[in-house]
C-alpha cells in the first residue's frame, strides 16, 4: 500500500479506538443533580446506584454493582447518587430508601429494586433492559 493509504487506516483506526474508550465505563459514574439528566438521556440502558455513605446495605450493594459495570460497561452505562448530595434527583424519583437501584431505558425510569439484593436479582433486571 502507498504511504497515503497506510496514514488514512492509521488514522481510521485511532478515531475508532477514541471512540469506542468514550462509550465504555467499567466503573459507576458519581452523579449529581446538575449532571444526571443527561447521563441518563444518553443512547444506551442506564443503571442508577441510589446510596448514602453511612448506609451498610449501601456498602454491601456497591462492589456488586461495580462488578456489574466492568461486566455489562459495554452496552449499559452505570452510575452513582449520593442521596444525601443530590436531593433534588432523590426527591424527583421519590427515593425513600436506600439503597435503591433504578433501571432506566430511553432516558424513561422501567424498574427499580429497594434494597441489598443478590448479583443474581441484579442482573436479571440489567438483562432486562438491554
Amino acid at each position: 500500500m502507498d504511504k497515503e493509504t497506510e496514514e488514512i487506516k492509521r488514522k481510521m483506526a485511532e478515531q475508532l479506538q477514541a471512540s469506542s474508550r468514550m462509550s465504555v465505563t467499567t466503573t459507576p459514574v458519581d452523579l449529581s443533580d446538575r449532571s444526571f439528566e443527561e447521563f441518563v438521556k444518553e443512547g444506551k440502558p442506564v443503571v442508577i446506584d441510589f446510596w448514602a455513605p453511612w448506609c451498610g446495605p449501601c456498602r454491601f450493594v456497591s462492589p456488586v454493582v461495580e462488578d456489574l459495570a466492568k461486566e455489562y460497561g459495554d452496552r449499559v452505562k452505570f452510575g452513582k447518587v449520593n442521596v444525601d448530595e443530590n436531593p433534588v434527583t432523590s426527591n424527583r424519583f421519590g427515593i425513600q430508601s436506600i439503597p435503591t437501584i433504578m433501571y432506566f431505558k430511553h432516558g424513561k425510569p422501567v424498574d427499580a429494586t429497594i434494597g441489598a439484593l443478590p448479583r443474581p436479582m441484579l442482573e436479571r433486571k440489567i438483562k432486562a433492559i438491554l
